[in-house]
């Protein structure tokens, strides 16, 4: 499974059409995907799953004409969904090498440098039921993998594990974080045990150390604990982890306790890792209900851009933005102001699933 910030194809999105997922904001939703769309398109493939229904609308906002799909580096791909968190239903792109087997591949055979060399892109399709049967239906988003992996026409392997995309986080050399909750429970896996489950991200993904983070999630987050909002790689060597600065907030000994858990397998794994502390905002609610901000759910375009979700609250914004800064080998880190998105539950990260280069 690549790394993030390795060459990038495309990112692809799904049009939001919900109104039950921001309860008396949606009308603000679609404006807010236009110039997310723009922006990314300067110097991005964009696709984005539409359902027919919603077809024209999205035409007309991205200024796309009645009669094409395509406008520049946007691309319109007509296919129902329930939701628009592509993220955790859209397929994990992973790549193969494909060693000679003079029997089935005699080509190959006759040139192992050309076996060695060989690669083939898979689209592991995971078990999707919106984040343990929460939010009926999902029929279309679990069938969302298989339609995009026909469209770029690649293999496509149907795991019969439950797992979203925003589950995991991989430094692309093996190392693989993730969280218990998410995964070993009896709404999402009943009967795998965390054994069973390890050797499927073994499996699929071609991991060879998976590290479960169970000191917690973030209050009012409604994945139990998505990594992407915890724990996110820059590069092999730096980690940054959301961490509450505040001791009397709820937030604080759940991830100080990520935070120590990070720290000690930081020092004991190789190569060794630098553990940055990535503070969230303070807290935040919306009709009474408190968002789960964090830094964390940015989006790598490639080693050239970084999105960062901004949450307008300016002091703690800027200083996320000069953590990651720092730490993004030069690539341009960009605020993307995320208050009426994150009412959603989910961000920058959530909404978007990047495919790698073939």
């Amino acid at each position: 499974m690549p790394a993030e910030w390795e060459s990038l194809a495309a990112v692809w999105l799904a049009w939001p059409h919900s109104h039950e997922t921001w309860p008396g904001y949606f009308e603000r939703i679609p404006d807010f995907f236009v110039s997310w769309v723009r922006s990314m398109a300067a110097s991005t493939e964009v696709k984005i799953l539409v359902p027919p229904a919603r077809l024209n609308d999205a035409r007309k906002l991205l200024d796309i004409s009645a009669n094409s799909l395509v406008h520049a580096s946007i691309e319109l791909v007509v296919v129902q969904t329930n939701d628009c968190w592509i993220r955790d239903y859209g397929p994990t792109f992973v790549v193969s090498n494909e060693r000679a087997i003079a029997a089935e591949n005699p080509i190959a055979a006759e040139n192992p440098i050309a076996a060695e060399n060989s690669l083939s892109w898979i689209g592991v399709d995971w078990r999707y039921n919106a984040w343990g049967g929460k939010y009926p239906p999902w029929d279309a988003d679990d069938a969302a993998a298989k339609t995009i992996c026909e469209f770029l026409g690649i293999q496509r392997v149907r795991s019969q594990l439950c797992l979203e995309g925003g589950a995991i986080e991989t430094d692309g050399c093996g190392r693989l974080l993730t969280t218990p909750e998410c995964l070993v429970t009896a709404t999402r896996n009943p009967n795998w045990t965390a054994d069973q489950i390890s050797a499927e991200l073994y499996s699929q993904l071609g991991v060879t150390e998976i590290v479960w983070l169970s000191g917690g999630g973030l209050i009012g987050d409604d994945t139990d604990g998505h990594i992407d909002q915890l724990a996110r790689f820059l590069d092999p060597e730096n980690v940054v982890v959301a961490v509450c600065d505040d001791p009397s907030d709820e937030n604080h000994e759940p991830l100080e306790e990520n935070f120590r858990q990070l720290r000690l397998w930081a020092d004991s794994t190789t190569p060794n890792v630098n553990v940055h502390r990535l503070p969230i905002p303070e807290p935040r609610s919306v009709s009474g209900q408190r968002v789960p901000e964090s830094y964390c759910n940015f989006l790598m375009l490639g080693r050239d851009r970084l999105l960062m979700p901004s949450f307008g609250q300016p002091k703690s914004d800027d200083r996320a933005m000069q953590i990651l800064q720092n730490l993004a080998h030069g690539a341009v880190v960009e605020s993307i102001d995320c208050r009426d998105l994150i009412w959603g539950l989910g961000a920058l990260h959530c909404a978007s699933r990047d495919q790698p280069r073939w």
